[in-house]
């Protein structure tokens, strides 16, 4: 069996780092990794903080134009209008995306946009799902009553839902395999992670995903958009790691080298939700950091830093947002080439 079945991980995702300008009328930003990549999934973020921008959240599930705030409570909104292009994305002029500054847009890759019904649980979902690279996009309808499953499409058990009520200003909600049943923790704030049973019920299987009576997850007429992620070997891995509290902190195997990592304390409340890539930091150490619970501009420091090894990472700080000793840190992390390709060529570090 070949170590993996995805040896270009660029044409699943990418991260552009990009700066815009307000002279140009409208704007777009090509990708630069090996495969052309046009998004279903697009997470854009100002890394000035130039007016404390948010980030903003697109699928083409949704829409182009309907932005969520990771960072925010808040309901969906409506932006002006912009695409989803062949290799990449284009903001029209005065789009907030396109103020002068630097920026980052990490996108992933569904099935075009094209969806299908979903009936496997017993609220019928819409899903768009790409089942190589362990991704789908679900939409549904809420009904606020106890015990529900909806279908996530992936054919596998998802490793991280990431659930979002469109149309109410609530907490995102982040269930991962990696914490214990029942738990889960919210994109938007520094909560540790906590239980409760109206909103995580009857589990995750391999067709559907649960959840209970909660306005977060399903309140009675309000749509949904959850974010599905299963792990692909020499692609992607969601797993947790705990801190040692020393500067040679922990290393962490994920079967690649990391192209983007995201890291939350689950034990502790207080801490940020940690956001690198090999884009803005292309060299080890890593120092620069956005949070995808804060509008504020990207933090640069060794303090934070991480190395970002050819089957893994290694955490090189003693913040307590990444390595506090006995905490448990969950983590989300994509490829940028497995550690050996489907042919058995090694990949090597930095």
């Amino acid at each position: 069996m070949a170590y993996t079945n995805i040896d270009d991980p660029s044409a699943y995702f990418q991260t552009l780092a990009y700066t815009a300008s307000t002279a140009t009328p409208s704007q777009t930003f090509t990708n630069d990794g090996n495969s052309d990549l046009k998004p279903d999934f697009l997470w854009i973020k100002n890394r000035a903080g130039w007016g404390s921008r948010s980030h903003s959240l697109f699928d083409s599930s949704r829409g182009v134009n309907k932005r969520l705030k990771s960072n925010a409570t808040a309901a969906e909104d409506t932006t002006s209008y912009q695409t989803f292009n062949t290799d990449g994305f284009t903001v029209p002029e005065g789009f907030e995306m396109a103020y002068s500054g630097p920026y980052v847009a990490w996108q992933w890759k569904a099935n075009g946009g094209t969806t299908a019904s979903n009936t496997d649980g017993d609220i019928n979902s819409t899903v768009q799902v790409n089942s190589d690279a362990g991704f789908s996009i679900v939409t549904y309808t809420g009904n606020f009553t106890a015990q529900q499953g909806v279908g996530h499409g992936l054919g596998v058990r998802p490793d991280v839902v990431i659930i979002k009520d469109r149309d109410l200003a609530v907490n995102w909600i982040v269930w991962t395999s990696s914490l214990s049943s029942g738990n889960f923790l919210s994109l938007d704030t520094t909560n540790a992670a906590a239980s409760s049973s109206r909103i995580y019920q009857n589990g995750y299987t391999t067709s559907t995903f649960g959840i209970g009576a909660n306005n977060a997850v399903n309140k009675n007429g309000d749509d949904y958009v959850a974010y599905c992620f299963a792990s692909k070997q020499g692609y992607s891995k969601f797993g947790k790691y705990v801190g040692n509290g020393d500067a040679n902190g922990p290393f962490v195997y994920t079967g690649f080298k990391p192209a983007f990592i995201l890291c939350k304390n689950a034990t502790t409340a207080g801490d940020n939700w940690e956001i690198r890539d090999n884009k803005r930091s292309d060299f080890n150490p890593q120092g620069k950091a956005l949070y995808s619970n804060l509008s504020a501009a990207e933090y640069n420091a060794t303090a934070i830093a991480t190395d970002s090894l050819s089957n893994g990472f290694k955490v090189r700080a003693t913040d307590h947002g990444l390595n506090e000793s006995g905490q448990t840190y969950i983590y989300m992390a994509f490829a940028e080439n497995p550690f050996v390709t489907s042919t058995g060529i090694p990949t090597t570090a930095r």
